[in-house]
Protein backbone atom coordinates (compact mmCIF):
# COMPACT_ATOMS: atom_id res chain seq x y z
CA UNK A 1 0.00 0.00 0.00
CA UNK A 2 2.97 2.17 0.58
CA UNK A 3 3.49 3.43 -3.15
CA UNK A 4 2.92 6.51 -4.91
CA UNK A 5 -0.61 7.71 -5.61
CA UNK A 6 -2.32 6.66 -9.31
CA UNK A 7 -1.33 10.14 -11.61
CA UNK A 8 -4.61 9.32 -13.36
CA UNK A 9 -7.32 12.29 -13.41
CA UNK A 10 -10.30 10.68 -11.60
CA UNK A 11 -13.40 12.00 -9.30
CA UNK A 12 -11.82 10.50 -6.06
CA UNK A 13 -8.81 12.46 -6.37
CA UNK A 14 -10.62 15.88 -6.10
CA UNK A 15 -12.70 14.56 -3.12
CA UNK A 16 -11.55 15.67 0.35
CA UNK A 17 -9.48 13.55 1.94
CA UNK A 18 -11.32 13.32 4.95
CA UNK A 19 -14.47 12.07 3.70
CA UNK A 20 -12.65 9.25 1.55
CA UNK A 21 -11.02 8.25 4.95
CA UNK A 22 -14.19 8.34 6.90
CA UNK A 23 -16.41 6.70 3.92
CA UNK A 24 -13.69 3.81 3.76
CA UNK A 25 -13.29 3.16 7.66
CA UNK A 26 -17.17 2.93 7.77
CA UNK A 27 -17.30 0.53 4.84
CA UNK A 28 -14.78 -1.37 5.54
CA UNK A 29 -16.52 -1.88 9.49
CA UNK A 30 -19.58 -3.32 7.83
CA UNK A 31 -18.01 -5.39 5.36
CA UNK A 32 -15.95 -7.28 8.22
CA UNK A 33 -19.03 -7.98 9.71
CA UNK A 34 -21.49 -8.97 6.89
CA UNK A 35 -22.00 -12.70 6.74
CA UNK A 36 -24.53 -13.71 4.09
CA UNK A 37 -22.59 -14.32 0.72
CA UNK A 38 -24.68 -12.33 -1.65
CA UNK A 39 -24.02 -9.28 0.41
CA UNK A 40 -20.50 -9.88 0.42
CA UNK A 41 -20.72 -10.00 -3.49
CA UNK A 42 -22.51 -6.93 -3.39
CA UNK A 43 -19.41 -5.01 -1.19
CA UNK A 44 -17.37 -6.81 -3.14
CA UNK A 45 -18.35 -5.47 -6.57
CA UNK A 46 -18.95 -2.10 -5.18
CA UNK A 47 -14.93 -2.42 -4.04
CA UNK A 48 -14.36 -3.00 -7.52
CA UNK A 49 -16.06 -0.10 -8.82
CA UNK A 50 -14.48 2.09 -6.54
CA UNK A 51 -11.08 1.49 -7.96
CA UNK A 52 -12.85 1.32 -11.48
CA UNK A 53 -13.69 4.97 -10.82
CA UNK A 54 -10.07 5.73 -9.35
CA UNK A 55 -8.93 4.99 -12.77
CA UNK A 56 -6.18 2.23 -10.81
CA UNK A 57 -4.19 0.26 -13.78
CA UNK A 58 -4.57 -3.76 -13.49
CA UNK A 59 -0.87 -3.75 -13.20
CA UNK A 60 -1.21 -1.95 -10.12
CA UNK A 61 -4.02 -3.67 -8.50
CA UNK A 62 -2.64 -6.91 -9.65
CA UNK A 63 0.81 -5.78 -7.67
CA UNK A 64 -1.39 -4.94 -4.53
CA UNK A 65 -3.68 -7.42 -4.32
CA UNK A 66 -1.16 -9.90 -4.53
CA UNK A 67 0.03 -10.00 -0.36
CA UNK A 68 -3.25 -10.24 0.90
CA UNK A 69 -4.46 -12.92 -1.42
CA UNK A 70 -1.25 -14.82 -0.78
CA UNK A 71 -2.11 -14.43 2.75
CA UNK A 72 -5.56 -15.96 1.97
CA UNK A 73 -4.51 -18.54 -0.29
CA UNK A 74 -2.62 -20.13 3.09
CA UNK A 75 -5.58 -19.92 4.73
CA UNK A 76 -7.45 -22.16 2.09
CA UNK A 77 -4.71 -24.72 2.87
CA UNK A 78 -6.05 -25.38 6.62
CA UNK A 79 -9.37 -23.67 6.81
CA UNK A 80 -11.35 -26.57 4.81
CA UNK A 81 -9.73 -29.15 6.45
CA UNK A 82 -10.09 -27.61 10.09
CA UNK A 83 -12.77 -26.30 10.34
CA UNK A 84 -15.55 -28.74 11.63
CA UNK A 85 -18.83 -29.29 9.55
CA UNK A 86 -20.31 -31.86 7.17
CA UNK A 87 -17.36 -33.12 4.86
CA UNK A 88 -17.69 -32.64 0.88
CA UNK A 89 -15.31 -34.54 -0.14
CA UNK A 90 -12.12 -36.22 1.05
CA UNK A 91 -8.53 -36.02 -0.57
CA UNK A 92 -7.29 -39.02 1.37
CA UNK A 93 -7.85 -38.90 4.61
CA UNK A 94 -8.77 -35.41 5.17
CA UNK A 95 -12.50 -34.50 5.31
CA UNK A 96 -13.26 -31.34 3.33
CA UNK A 97 -16.18 -29.51 5.16
CA UNK A 98 -18.46 -27.53 3.53
CA UNK A 99 -18.40 -24.65 6.72
CA UNK A 100 -14.63 -24.95 6.20
CA UNK A 101 -15.17 -23.82 2.33
CA UNK A 102 -17.77 -21.47 3.45
CA UNK A 103 -15.72 -19.67 5.64
CA UNK A 104 -12.93 -19.31 3.75
CA UNK A 105 -15.07 -18.12 0.76
CA UNK A 106 -16.48 -15.00 3.03
CA UNK A 107 -12.69 -14.48 4.30
CA UNK A 108 -11.94 -14.02 0.68
CA UNK A 109 -14.44 -11.38 -0.28
CA UNK A 110 -14.45 -9.82 2.92
CA UNK A 111 -10.31 -9.19 2.48
CA UNK A 112 -10.62 -8.42 -1.36
CA UNK A 113 -13.09 -5.84 -0.55
CA UNK A 114 -11.87 -4.39 1.77
CA UNK A 115 -8.07 -4.03 -0.10
CA UNK A 116 -10.41 -2.69 -2.76
CA UNK A 117 -11.80 0.39 -1.23
CA UNK A 118 -8.09 0.97 0.48
CA UNK A 119 -6.48 0.64 -3.07
CA UNK A 120 -8.69 2.89 -4.19
CA UNK A 121 -8.39 5.51 -1.37
CA UNK A 122 -3.89 5.40 -1.25
CA UNK A 123 -4.49 5.42 -5.10
CA UNK A 124 -5.86 8.50 -5.18
CA UNK A 125 -4.44 10.54 -1.94
CA UNK A 126 -0.79 11.16 -1.05
CA UNK A 127 0.34 8.97 1.73
CA UNK A 128 1.12 12.73 3.60
CA UNK A 129 -2.06 14.08 2.76
CA UNK A 130 -3.50 11.11 4.15
CA UNK A 131 -1.69 11.69 7.62
CA UNK A 132 -2.31 15.23 7.81
CA UNK A 133 -6.67 14.58 7.17
CA UNK A 134 -6.22 11.91 9.92
CA UNK A 135 -4.99 14.71 12.23
CA UNK A 136 -7.66 16.64 10.91
CA UNK A 137 -10.24 13.97 11.99
CA UNK A 138 -8.59 14.50 15.15
CA UNK A 139 -7.05 10.80 15.05
CA UNK A 140 -4.41 11.02 18.50
CA UNK A 141 -1.15 12.47 17.23
CA UNK A 142 0.95 9.44 18.51
CA UNK A 143 -1.14 7.02 15.91
CA UNK A 144 -0.39 10.03 12.96
CA UNK A 145 3.10 10.02 13.68
CA UNK A 146 3.49 6.51 14.14
CA UNK A 147 1.98 6.26 10.36
CA UNK A 148 3.53 9.00 9.21
CA UNK A 149 7.72 7.76 10.38
CA UNK A 150 6.44 4.28 9.20
CA UNK A 151 6.06 5.44 5.87
CA UNK A 152 9.41 7.65 6.11
CA UNK A 153 11.62 4.85 7.46
CA UNK A 154 9.99 1.24 6.14
CA UNK A 155 12.15 1.72 3.12
CA UNK A 156 15.53 2.72 5.10
CA UNK A 157 15.25 -0.09 7.33
CA UNK A 158 14.84 -2.62 4.03
CA UNK A 159 17.72 -1.21 2.96
CA UNK A 160 19.55 -1.77 5.73
CA UNK A 161 18.58 -5.38 5.67
CA UNK A 162 19.32 -5.58 1.74
CA UNK A 163 22.99 -4.51 2.86
CA UNK A 164 23.00 -6.47 5.96
CA UNK A 165 22.29 -9.58 3.54
CA UNK A 166 24.54 -8.87 0.79
CA UNK A 167 27.46 -8.63 3.28
CA UNK A 168 25.87 -12.38 4.52
CA UNK A 169 26.13 -13.43 1.02
CA UNK A 170 29.45 -11.92 0.41
CA UNK A 171 31.39 -14.25 2.97
CA UNK A 172 29.58 -17.49 1.72
CA UNK A 173 26.60 -17.68 3.87
CA UNK A 174 24.23 -19.71 2.28
CA UNK A 175 20.58 -20.41 3.94
CA UNK A 176 19.95 -24.12 4.99
CA UNK A 177 17.91 -26.07 7.13
CA UNK A 178 20.32 -25.96 10.27
CA UNK A 179 21.45 -24.35 13.59
CA UNK A 180 23.87 -22.55 12.35
CA UNK A 181 21.53 -20.41 9.50
CA UNK A 182 18.95 -19.62 12.28
CA UNK A 183 21.49 -18.55 14.66
CA UNK A 184 22.79 -15.95 11.51
CA UNK A 185 19.33 -14.78 10.58
CA UNK A 186 18.55 -14.33 14.41
CA UNK A 187 21.72 -12.29 14.44
CA UNK A 188 20.70 -10.26 11.52
CA UNK A 189 17.07 -10.14 12.70
CA UNK A 190 19.02 -8.40 16.32
CA UNK A 191 20.97 -6.20 14.37
CA UNK A 192 18.74 -4.74 12.30
CA UNK A 193 16.27 -3.79 15.54
CA UNK A 194 19.91 -2.44 17.43
CA UNK A 195 20.22 -0.34 14.40
CA UNK A 196 16.64 0.60 14.19
CA UNK A 197 17.06 2.05 17.68
CA UNK A 198 20.10 3.99 16.70
CA UNK A 199 18.42 5.44 14.11
CA UNK A 200 14.95 6.71 15.73
CA UNK A 201 17.16 8.14 18.43
CA UNK A 202 18.88 9.91 16.39
CA UNK A 203 15.78 11.30 14.27
CA UNK A 204 14.39 12.25 17.55
CA UNK A 205 17.20 14.07 18.96
CA UNK A 206 17.47 15.99 15.20
CA UNK A 207 13.70 16.90 15.61
CA UNK A 208 14.04 18.28 19.09
CA UNK A 209 17.08 20.44 17.80
CA UNK A 210 14.78 21.32 15.21
CA UNK A 211 11.82 22.71 18.11
CA UNK A 212 9.90 19.77 17.41
CA UNK A 213 6.65 19.62 20.06
CA UNK A 214 4.35 17.06 18.86
CA UNK A 215 2.72 19.25 17.01
CA UNK A 216 1.81 18.93 12.81
CA UNK A 217 1.94 21.43 10.33
CA UNK A 218 0.45 21.07 6.93
CA UNK A 219 0.52 23.86 4.28
CA UNK A 220 -2.31 22.43 2.26
CA UNK A 221 -5.94 23.17 4.13
CA UNK A 222 -8.78 21.05 3.60
CA UNK A 223 -12.17 22.64 2.85
CA UNK A 224 -15.57 20.64 1.94
CA UNK A 225 -17.70 21.30 -1.10
CA UNK A 226 -21.04 20.20 -2.20
CA UNK A 227 -19.29 17.28 -4.51
CA UNK A 228 -17.66 16.05 -0.94
CA UNK A 229 -20.89 16.28 0.63
CA UNK A 230 -23.03 14.53 -2.22
CA UNK A 231 -19.87 11.96 -1.77
CA UNK A 232 -20.77 11.39 1.66
CA UNK A 233 -24.31 10.91 1.41
CA UNK A 234 -23.97 8.19 -1.22
CA UNK A 235 -21.09 6.26 0.52
CA UNK A 236 -23.58 6.58 3.58
CA UNK A 237 -26.63 5.23 1.98
CA UNK A 238 -24.38 2.29 0.42
CA UNK A 239 -23.16 1.29 3.55
CA UNK A 240 -26.70 1.60 5.21
CA UNK A 241 -28.61 -0.42 2.06
CA UNK A 242 -25.61 -3.05 2.91
CA UNK A 243 -26.28 -3.41 6.88
CA UNK A 244 -30.37 -3.54 5.81
CA UNK A 245 -29.51 -6.63 3.41
CA UNK A 246 -27.37 -8.62 6.21
CA UNK A 247 -30.35 -7.83 8.79
CA UNK A 248 -33.46 -8.47 6.35
CA UNK A 249 -31.54 -11.98 5.22
CA UNK A 250 -30.96 -12.83 8.71
CA UNK A 251 -33.91 -12.26 10.30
Amino acid sequence: MFEEPSHNDSLLMHLDPRIKIVAVFFFSMVVAILNRIPVLLCAWVLGFLMVFIAKVSLRELVKRLTPVNMLVGFLWLFLPFTFPGKPILYLGTLPVTHEGVLYATKITIKSNAIMLTMIGLVATTSIFTLGHAMHELKVPKKIVHLFFFTYRYIHVMQREYIRLANSMKIRGFRAKSNLHTYKTLAYMIGMILVRSLDRAQRVHNAMLCRGFKGNLYSLKTFSINKRDIVSLVLATAIIIVLGVLEWKTTT
